[in-house]
């Protein structure tokens, strides 16, 4: 019985996947210093959400709203509240889940070993060594001023209108389809 139960729990445990990296789950937008978020992004404060649509999608909006003809679309994208001028960048970003699946290596090895071979292409696992990956989008943003070199960082003047703003452009993006209603919004 104990053999029974000990094989039942090695199949569960070498069949189930071992997450190694899980991407964050963000309701509606996070603000978060862009190094924490990834490493690649720059250490200001971000305005982060999930990017539900294809790729460049955020890129062909910014570049129709706010009509600029494929130049500067990823910098310095200017706007405007309440007669001052304010700026952003953004970048989307790709976070993967990456997850291991012990079975499948486990039982090349065991197979090889018991056919006497060593130097075999693995047959249940890929080449990736069972490792699996599966990616999430985002969209993260910072705001700058001629006056300010973060306007998301916590005690800025213009922290609130930035903010306001910045959830009025996603709410407009994710639910706008047709990038040219926008030009005609403005």
């Amino acid at each position: 019985m104990r053999i029974v139960v000990s094989v039942v729990v090695a199949v569960f445990l070498f069949n189930s996947c071992i997450p190694l990296r899980i991407a964050p789950d963000i309701d509606d937008y996070k603000i978060t210093k862009g190094k924490s978020f990834k490493k690649s992004l720059p250490k200001r404060e971000m305005f982060v959400f999930e990017d539900p649509k294809e790729a460049d999608e955020f890129y062909d909006y910014v570049n129709i709203k706010f009509q600029l003809n494929n130049e500067n679309v990823y910098d310095d994208v200017p706007f405007e509240i309440n007669t001052q001028t304010y700026f952003f960048s953004f970048y989307e970003v790709e976070i993967p889940d990456k997850t291991i699946n012990l079975f499948p290596v486990v039982l090349d090895v065991f197979v090889n070993a018991a056919l006497g071979n060593e130097d075999v292409e693995p047959i249940f696992s890929d080449d990736k060594n069972g490792v699996t990956r599966n990616g999430h989008w985002y969209i993260a943003i910072e705001a700058y001023s001629d006056h300010e070199k973060d306007c998301l960082k916590v005690g800025s003047l213009s922290r609130e209108v930035v903010l306001n703003y910045l959830r009025a452009l996603k709410k407009e993006y994710i639910s706008t389809h047709n990038y040219n209603e926008t030009v005609f919004k403005n």
